[in-house]
């Protein structure tokens, strides 16, 4: 995707989101809003790149049984 595209896709997603702001909306809750987006954003990317560990991986990683 070139560069310009991706832009124009996240100044969407960024108006998108702001409109779905409530009124009394902080800069606070708006700069927690963009790191959610960004964090699910990444996750999903390394999916697709196969950056992934199964649910036992984790758990063993953990010391959980």
């Amino acid at each position: 995707m070139p560069a310009g595209e991706k832009n124009t896709s996240v100044k969407k997603a960024a108006a998108r989101l702001v409109r779905q702001l409530p009124d009394t909306a902080s800069w606070d809750d708006l700069m927690y809003e963009i790191l959610v987006r960004q964090k699910i954003e990444a996750g999903l990317a390394d999916l697709r790149n196969g950056r992934k560990h199964d649910h036992a991986s984790i758990r063993s990683e953990f010391g959980a049984a």
